[in-house]
Parts: C-alpha cells; structure tokens; sequence
C-alpha cells in the first residue's frame, strides 16, 4: 500500500470547544541530515510512536518518500512536513533534502522552522551536505538537536562523530548557543533513542522530550498581517494554493489583501479559501492566527517568496535568497526519426509550458529561451538537480533531448571564474593513488588526506565542470567502492582546460534494426550501447570507439546466403553485454556535437546532424 501524507504540517493543534477552536503548545522543527543518514526513517518511526501510522504499516515503505524516484533512489527530493501530537503538544516535523542540488527547498522549508534536528551517521560523520543543510540552519538562527543515528553499525564511532559535528559547527560560525547543543544517540531502523549510545531504549520517546525542552514555541507578533509564501500546491477544484506560516497578525477566509513580490511590487487578492493542517490532512477553518502554518486558495499570480500582507497597508518580508545556478543544459524537442513513438508529450508547446510551470516551485532552476521555439536553455545546480527533472518529466510521457552540460562563468574583478565544488571521496588504500591521479587530472587541489577507520579520506578542491563524468570513472577505478560526495563552494579564478573525452563513437549508418551478426563482426572496433534486436537509427551513437575520431558502422547488415551452406557451418556468436546507461551518465558522456534523446521507455545518445556529411560540412566550418 502505498501511503500519502500531508505535504506540510499544522503549527496548531485545534481542538473542539463548541463551535471555537483552542490552541495548545506547538513545536516547529526541520530534520537536517546528509543523504542516506536515515532523517526520513527518522520521521517515520516518531510517526509510529505516535500512532500515525495507517493500516498495512507492515510494507516496509518509508511514507515521507512517496515519490518514485525518492524510492529507488533513496533520498529525499521534494520537502514534506508531517505534524504529530505528544504529550498534549503538536510537533511539527519537515524533512528536508539532504544533497546541496536542491537547495532551494531546503532554503524555503528552513524557514517555517524555529530549530532542527541535525541526523548524523555514527560511522561516517559528518559529510558535506551535513555541512550545506546545517550552514543554512545556522545562517537563519536556527539551534540544533545533535541526533547520531546507526549506533548499531559495527565500529560505529559516536564520540569522534560528536566532536567532529563540534567543531563542524564552530567553522559554520556557529554561535555560543547554538554550540551548547543537546545531543541524543540512537538507531532509526531499530526505533530507539536515548542519551547513551551505548544504553539502548525501548523506543524514541527520549528524542520525543529533548525536542519539547529544547525547541522555542513560534514567537507571536501583533500587527497587520504578513505571511511569506514558502510553498505551493495545485488542486484541479480550487487551483493554486498558497502555502506559508503566518509571521504576524492573523489571515481570515473572505480578506482582501495584497501579494508584495519580490520587486516591491504590490498586487491585490482576496482570499477565498482557508486551511490548517491536522496530522496527515487539511481542514478547513475561517481565521488562522499568528505562527500557524496554513493552506491560502483563491489568489492569483502569486510566486514562492512573495509576501501575503494587509490590503491597504502592505508590508513585505525579505524574499528568500537562492542559490544561484552553476550549471546550465539546452532541452530541445525530440526530432529523431522515432519521436512520438513512446511519448504523450513532443510538441515545443508542451515542453515550455512544463518548464516554466517548473520554476514557479523549484526556486534554483531559471529557464532561459534560446531565440528558437523548440529549445530553451535551463540552468539549474548540478547534474542531480537537472536529471531529477529530466527524469520526472520522461515518467510524465514526455520526449526531449538534452544537450551537453556547461557550467555557468562569471567575470569577477575582470578575472574569468568558474565555480568549485569540495570534493571527498572515501576509497581503500590501494586505490587511493590512481584516484588522486585522476583527481588531479581534472584541475583537482588535494586538501587534505587521512585514514578513516579501513578507507582513505581525500579531500579536495575541484572545478564544477572536472566533476561532468567523473563519478563513472572513479567507480571504475576504485572496482566500485568509493564513497562520493560534493558540496558548492564558491567561484574562484578559471583553473585552465581540462582534458574531455579521449575516445571516439560508433555510428549508426543506416535505420533499422541491429544484427547480431554486424555486432559481432564488428566487436574490435569498441563496446556497443545497443543489443541484437535494437531498433537503431542512422546517426545514433550505438558505441565507443577504443581509439579517438567517430566511425560509421552498419549494425543492420545481415550474412549473405548461399546455396553452399551446411547447417551448423555457422560460427556461434559471442557478443559482450551492452553498455547502460542512467540518465545522468548519458548527461555526463556526451559531447557538444551530441544529444542525449529521453522518452518514457528509451534513453538513447546520437550525434545532433545525423548525416555523415552534415557532420563533415559543420567540422569543416569550425
């Protein structure tokens, strides 16, 4: 069964009392953690100790992540809110994207929060979008809960991760109240926490009280009216929903009032329809009041971060910073000879209306239109960021295809820059060499080098653009068992070229369908992306070359027949698997002169002039 939460929680807990609602005690507060540290887990069991979880609760599903690509690939994309009650006090819990690519919903969620949970690994520490997401946290004021997860892990190690989340935070200029941090030890997938790792409990009901004693009540401020949109929702009956927390006076059903935008500009409304949340639902109500989180129906023209304020004096709150896009990707309609074969969705109409209705809740992605009809220049942080989107799109049944990724430079006090990224990478020793060489060889700075427990910890300074195809490789070089992650750091000076791809492709000369026979001929020339049975087209990259410059082959060529044939004169053939690839690795792979082509079934890569001697006129005139 699948389960659907609420996407953001109530700040108060209503209760009857004849036909007025009273207010109790709440508690606002954000789970912070890494990728893969286990917060959504987290919010699953303080679900199950508070009894909300539904029936069949035995599946095993997180219900945070109720989103497919959340589930296969196991981290959290899009933030979700869940309120519980404990106690007599409504606990308010938003979960958070771990990975620095989405940024702008761990800016809008931080928001709503009045202090966090910071989830960390016992094994692994802290990691760098630890560093991101609590940076953040620590930028808006925001005091941590320390909650070391996976205590059960063999040679866990709590108190080294302790101090090193210590002074993690004195580097974040973390102040004096926010260093003097609660910490609390436990195991999320065992549903246990308490004060002593080594002490283990019978349930959460430790981090439940530390969260009561530690985190402030919203602070209730007078006045007219001011509530910062901080996300929103679609309902096909009372369209656009405007979601927020109410950060002074109180919003009535019925009041007109004004949208302040982020420009200054003022826009009027009224109010329509209102809505508090309760556990994993909405209810409808007539006045929410200072620090309450609602649901606002019935404006029109509203964007994330403007400000819902009073009619007739206005006053806006400060919009939410973004972080700025650091790498751009050009989405063009789908023109291969198979386009419109898998997809719903191919004309230019339907991939701009589905871009742009992207960036009105995905603040870190900007759209950009290239002087033709059919294709847009989208800008968003990494590769994860853009392939998220690329991949919600194909489910959706649409076809496009993508050129190469190029990072975004900037000029700063008359120098080129480009931005760079903190790199780490835990590898075992005896690989440890070969991945700093290769490091280095993409303009990489080793910062730092140290054992850590049966691995290598590197660290370094990389440029944005030497991380486009680099985790394939390290994965390769490392037989699989490195641990990767980065983190933006900022733009500095433009480190000098970096040498791309070194090998050529195989290309489709004719449209058809492959031939085990061709294939198997033609095996010493490289690997192949295509199976016998492939539909292929003329143009299409079908392989790799082992040696630079592209080759045009015909994998459609079936043996000649003869009369002088003797069954079982044939030799067996034995043809390599082909090479696969994810959407990002295609992303990484290709070159200028290439496509990846996206549609709900397929991914395929091909040259953009599908025509040999197209491709020669265009070499020639650069």
């Amino acid at each position: 069964m699948r389960y659907k939460c609420c996407p953001h929680p109530a700040a108060f807990f209503y209760l009857e009392v004849g036909k007025r609602k009273k207010m109790t005690e709440i508690r606002n507060v954000a789970i912070i953690a890494h990728v893969d540290h286990g917060k959504t887990t987290l919010v699953d069991r303080i679900l199950h100790q508070c009894n909300l979880f539904r029936e069949n609760q035995e599946t095993g599903d997180l219900i945070l992540d109720n989103n497919d690509l959340e589930r296969e690939r196991g981290i959290t994309i899009l933030s979700k809110n869940v309120s519980v009650e404990y106690k007599g006090v409504k606990i308010n819990i938003i979960d958070t994207p771990g990975h620095a690519d989405f940024g702008g919903e761990v800016e809008r969620v931080l928001n709503m929060a009045d202090a966090a949970l910071l989830l960390v690994d016992a094994f692994e520490g802290p990691m760098p979008q630890t560093r991101f997401v609590l940076g953040k946290a620590i930028q808006l004021g925001l005091k941590p809960i320390l909650v070391i997860n996976k205590v059960d892990k063999e040679n866990c190690r709590p108190d080294e991760v302790h101090e090193a989340v210590f002074e993690l935070m004195f580097h974040l200029d973390a102040t004096e109240e926010q260093l003097d941090f609660q910490t609390v030890y436990g195991s999320s997938k065992q549903g246990w926490m308490s004060s002593d790792w080594k002490t283990p409990a019978k349930d959460i009901t430790y981090l439940l009280d530390t969260i009561l004693d530690i985190v402030p009540p919203p602070e209730i401020k007078t006045g007219t009216l001011q509530m910062k949109i901080t996300s929103l929702e679609y309902s096909s009956y009372i369209g656009r929903v405007a979601i927020g927390r109410v950060s002074r006076g109180s919003i009535k059903a019925g009041q007109p009032v004004s949208l302040v935008k982020r420009d200054d500009s003022v826009v009027k409304g009224k109010v329509k329809e209102l809505f508090v949340f309760e556990g994993l639902s909405k209810r409808k109500v007539n006045e929410v009041s200072c620090g309450d989180l609602c649901a606002v129906a019935g404006l029109e023209g509203f964007d994330i971060s403007d400000t819902i304020a009073d009619s007739e004096n206005p006053e806006g709150l400060p919009p939410i910073p973004i972080d700025e896009p650091t790498m751009s990707m050009l989405f063009t309609i789908n023109d291969s000879p198979f386009f419109g074969k898998e997809g719903k969705y191919v004309t230019s109409r339907h991939l701009r209306d589905r871009l742009f209705l992207e960036t009105e809740k995905n603040l870190a992605l900007k759209i950009q239109e290239t002087g033709s009809p059919d294709s847009y220049h989208v800008f968003g942080r990494g590769i994860l960021h853009l392939a998220i989107l690329v991949e919600t799109m194909r489910r959706e049944g649409f076809e496009l295809q993508l050129g190469k990724p190029h990072v975004i430079i900037k000029e700063i006090d008359g120098k080129k820059c480009e931005p760079v990224e903190v790199l780490t990478i835990n590898t075992p020793e005896e690989s440890s060499g070969k991945v700093i060489e290769f490091v280095s060889q993409r303009k990489g700075e080793l910062l730092s080098m140290e054992p850590k427990n049966d691995l290598i910890h590197l660290e370094f300074d990389i440029p944005a653009r030497g991380m486009i195809g680099f985790r394939t490789q390290i994965m390769n070089l490392t037989a699989g068992e490195a641990i990767i992650a980065s983190r933006f750091k900022g733009y500095e000076p433009w480190k000098g070229d970096i040498k791309e791809r070194t090998v050529g492709t195989l290309v489709g000369m004719e449209t058809g369908t492959a031939i085990a026979y061709a294939i198997n001929k033609l095996q010493d020339r490289g690997n192949f992306f295509v199976k016998p049975g492939d539909p292929i087209y003329m143009g299409q990259i079908v392989g790799e070359n082992s040696r630079s410059g592209d080759i045009v082959v015909n994998l459609t060529k079936t043996k000649k027949l003869t009369n002088m044939r003797a069954s079982g004169s044939d030799d067996k053939v034995r043809i390599a698997p082909p090479v696969e690839f994810s959407l990002e690795e295609a992303m990484e792979y290709i070159q200028d002169d290439e496509y990846v082509e996206v549609t709900p079934k397929s991914i395929r890569l091909r040259k953009i002039y599908l025509q040999e001697h197209e491709r020669k006129r265009m070499t020639n005139k650069e």
